[in-house]
């Protein structure tokens, strides 16, 4: 049976564009289109498609508001279409935050490189999300409250419940790699950074992950996340702006200090250079020999270079394998590595490529992630 899809557009071109991609693929097919978001709210009620295509500004109702309303209704996986400005990235947060599962460059020519490519990525990007059932729990977001004296003169806002409007359905408690999905006690060993990889369904796992770590996390903390070079300044800031840690858009030549995240730059690649008692950030442009800009196997090699066995290495959700290889340095070197667990994850990519090898550790639920880190480092 194919995947069934809607497709929701203002622009009548850019639904029979998305129309001809989908319908072009024998796995999937565009049994309706939608010119608005109301249209598609309702849509979504009478067709009952296994994942629907959004733009976010639409007449009568926006997208983010369309999914916010499909959420709390018929819950559906949701691919949004962006525009890559600083705004449509903060739109597009507000969409992820919403319930939407994933999000695209609106232009094809930021997709990539080749129009065939592309449009394989897109295809690619609608089966990986159709799997994906969903929970409607939306709540209102929490008004913002004061960070604790650590992070005096700044003001966060406690994590959405929304973050998780579109929670997979729970799997069984087992993993189909054998992993253990919990540590059943800290290991004990000593850690100098905490390093996590992620793309797919990233910035709802990271925020959920960062929003619960103290002031005086005692690790700096190095994110790779798969995002357009005119996201990553947006996401940095606004997870800065829920978290009592500090998070910032990696630069080049900074120091890394305890209780600080540093978001790898879209469109680069971050390493880690110098001494694991004096570590500083390296950005570079990314290489195209290299899918991924940036890429987690890079980032995560680099700490194993520096850092040998002292890192807590993390792979969250996301489509493929990055992270993989890097992982595979760092537990050489003695470096424990956790993944996310399937039943959480949006896909079940790039941790299963880690369980399924065994290099990581654990199987871990997302929401069980920082609770798990912090007593692995000392901090419950």
């Amino acid at each position: 049976m194919s995947i069934k899809v809607l497709v929701v557009d203002d622009s009548s071109f850019f639904r029979r564009r998305v129309s001809e991609i989908i319908n072009a693929d024998p796995m999937l097919e565009v049994v309706g289109t939608a010119s608005n978001g109301r249209e598609a709210v309702d849509q979504v009620r009478r067709l009952r498609p296994q994942v629907v295509t959004m733009d976010i500004e639409m007449p009568q109702m926006n997208g983010i508001e369309a999914v916010r309303e499909i959420m709390r209704t018929n819950p559906v996986p949701v691919l949004m279409f962006s525009s890559l400005t600083y705004e449509g990235a903060r739109s597009t947060l507000e969409a992820l935050e919403a319930g939407a599962a994933d999000f695209l460059p609106k232009r094809f020519e930021d997709i990539a490189n080749d129009r065939a490519n592309a449009i394989a990525l897109l295809q690619q990007r609608v089966k990986a999300i159709a799997s994906r059932r969903c929970l409607a729990t939306p709540r209102p977001t929490p008004s913002p409250v004061p960070r604790s004296t650590a992070g005096a003169g700044r003001t966060i806002t406690q994590p959405s419940t929304q973050f998780a409007s579109a929670r997979p359905v729970a799997k069984p408690a087992v993993s189909e790699v054998g992993a253990p999905r919990l540590p059943s006690r800290p290991s004990g060993k000593g850690y100098k950074l905490l390093a996590i990889g992620t793309s797919t369904g990233g910035p709802v796992a990271l925020q959920k992950i960062l929003t619960q770590l103290p002031a005086d996390f005692p690790l700096p903390i190095v994110l790779v996340q798969h995002m357009p070079a005119a996201f990553t300044p947006a996401f940095a800031q606004r997870l800065d702006s829920l978290c009592k840690i500090n998070v910032k858009e990696a630069q080049g030549g900074e120091i890394l200090k305890p209780g600080c995240a540093y978001l790898a730059p879209g469109g680069k690649q971050m390493l880690i250079d110098g001494s694991n008692r004096a570590a500083k950030l390296t950005i570079r442009e990314g290489g195209e020999q290299l899918n991924y800009k940036p890429s987690v196997d890079v980032t995560f090699g680099s700490a194993a270079r520096i850092f040998r066995g002292d890192v807590l290495g993390v792979i969250l959700t996301g489509m493929g394998a990055d992270g993989r290889e890097g992982s595979r340095m760092l537990k050489r070197e003695g470096a424990h590595i956790w993944a996310q667990d399937e039943a959480s994850c949006v896909v079940y990519g790039m941790p299963q490529a880690v369980a399924a090898e065994q290099i990581s550790l654990y199987s871990i639920p997302l929401d069980k992630m920082a609770d798990c880190i912090l007593k692995e480092v000392g901090r419950r």
